[in-house]
C-alpha cells in the first residue's frame, strides 16, 4: 500500500499543524532586520516538517486533548531542526539544501553561524515558557548529544576503520535524538510517564532507519529527488553505513579503492564507487538493517493504546520505508 504523506500522516492533526506554522513565524521575529531575514529564509526552506508532525501526534496519542502546549512544542522541534541545519550547511561548506540556496551561500557563514545560534536561543527561550522543569533537562541534555553527535561526524571523516556502531552513535546524536525530543517531549508535556519510554524507542529506531535509508539514497537518487549532489557524502570522506558495509564484503582492488575514496574525499572516482557500493551486496545490508530498525521502531510504538495518531506514526516509518523500495 503506498502512503499518502498528507492524508495519511499529517491530516489528523492538520489543524494544529496550520497553528504551529504560525507560532514558528511568531517565535523567529527579531528586532534586527537581518536575523529576521535569515531565519525566514532557512524556515521557508523547511522540508515536510516531519518532527513537528510527529510531536503533535505523539501528543494526540498519549490523550492529549488540549494541544496549546504541545504546539508550542513543535515550533520548539522545528526551530532546533533548522538550526541544526543551517549550522550542518556551514561545517559542509553546502550550497544547496532541498534544491534552494543554502544561508551560507544566500549570506555568508559568519551570518549563517550566528543566525544558527539565534535559532537556539530562541527556541529554548520560548521552551522556559512551558515552565516543565522535566521537559527542559531533557532538552538541554538532549541538544548537547545532537551537538556531540556533529563532531563524532566531523571525527570520523576521512576514517575508513569506522565501523559500524561508530556509525550508529553518530546518526544517533545527529538524527534520532531530535525525532526523540519530539516524541518523548509530547509525553512529557501530556503528563503521560508511562508512554516516554516507549515513545523514545519509537523515535529513536525510525530515526536510525531514517537515517540509513538517507544514506542509501545517496547512491541510488538522483540530484533531483534528493534536493543535492549524489555522492556529496562520498566527497566529504563521510564513512556512512553503505561505504562501511562495502568495506567489509570487499578485498583486494575494490576494498582499496572505497578505502581509498573515504580517505581523501573527493569524487574523480565516484561511478567506480557506486557499482562496487551495488555489486558489494552493500544496499542489500543497508535495506536490510533498515527494515529492523523500522520493526523495532513499530514493537515499541504498539506500546500505546490504538488511535488514528497511532496509526498516523506507523504510516510514517512505512512512508519512510518506501523511499527505498
Amino acid at each position: 500500500m503506498t502512503i499518502d504523506f498528507k492524508q495519511d500522516i499529517l491530516a489528523p492533526v492538520a489543524s494544529d499543524f496550520a497553528a504551529m506554522d504560525q507560532l514558528i513565524n511568531e517565535g523567529i521575529s527579531s528586532k534586527v532586520a537581518l536575523v529576521m531575514a535569515v531565519s525566514k529564509h532557512v524556515v521557508e526552506a523547511g522540508g515536510k516538517r516531519m518532527r513537528p508532525i510527529m510531536c503533535l501526534l505523539a501528543a494526540h496519542a498519549c490523550g492529549e486533548t488540549d494541544l496549546s502546549r504541545a504546539r508550542q512544542l513543535a515550533a520548539i522541534i522545528e526551530m532546533l531542526h533548522t538550526a541544526t541545519l543551517v549550522h550542518d550547511d556551514v561545517v559542509d561548506e553546502s550550497g544547496l539544501r532541498r534544491g534552494r540556496p543554502t544561508a551560507n551561500a544566500t549570506w555568508n557563514n559568519q551570518t549563517a553561524v550566528l543566525v544558527g545560534d539565534f535559532l537556539i536561543s530562541r527556541a529554548f527561550d520560548l521552551l522556559v515558557d512551558l515552565n516543565d522543569m522535566v521537559l527542559l533537562k531533557d532538552f538541554s541534555t538532549g541538544t548537547c548529544e545532537i551537538a556531540e553527535g556533529e563532531v563524532l561526524q566531523l571525527q570520523a571523516q576521512h576514517q575508513p576503520e569506522t565501523d559500524e556502531t561508530t556509525y550508529l552513535s553518530i546518526i544517533h546524536g545527529k538524527t534520532s535524538r531530535l525525532f526523540e525530543l519530539a516524541t518523548e517531549g509530547a509525553a512529557i508535556l501530556a503528563g503521560k510517564p508511562a508512554y516516554r519510554g516507549p515513545l523514545r524507542l519509537f523515535a529513536g529506531h525510525f530515526g536510525n532507519a531514517f537515517q540509513i535509508i538517507d544514506d542509501i539514497l545517496d547512491y541510488t537518487s538522483d540530484a533531483e529527488t534528493l534536493g543535492k549532489n549524489i555522492g556529496d557524502d562520498l566527497m566529504e570522506g563521510k564513512p556512512t553505513l553503505p561505504l562501511i558495509s562495502a568495506l567489509q564484503n570487499t578485498t583486494g582492488e575494490a576494498h582499496q579503492l572505497i578505502r581509498h575514496s573515504i580517505a581523501t574525499g573527493g569524487t574523480e572516482q565516484l561511478d567506480r564507487v557506486i557499482d562496487i557500493v551495488h555489486s558489494s551486496g552493500a544496499l542489500d545490508y543497508c535495506r536490510k538493517r533498515a527494515h529492523e530498525e523500522t520493526a523495532s521502531a513499530v514493537a515499541a510504538l504498539n506500546q500505546l493504546p490504538e488511535s488514528q495518531y497511532r496509526q498516523a506514526l506507523y504510516n510514517l516509518t512505512q512512508f519512510a520505508l518506501h523511499r527505498i523500495q
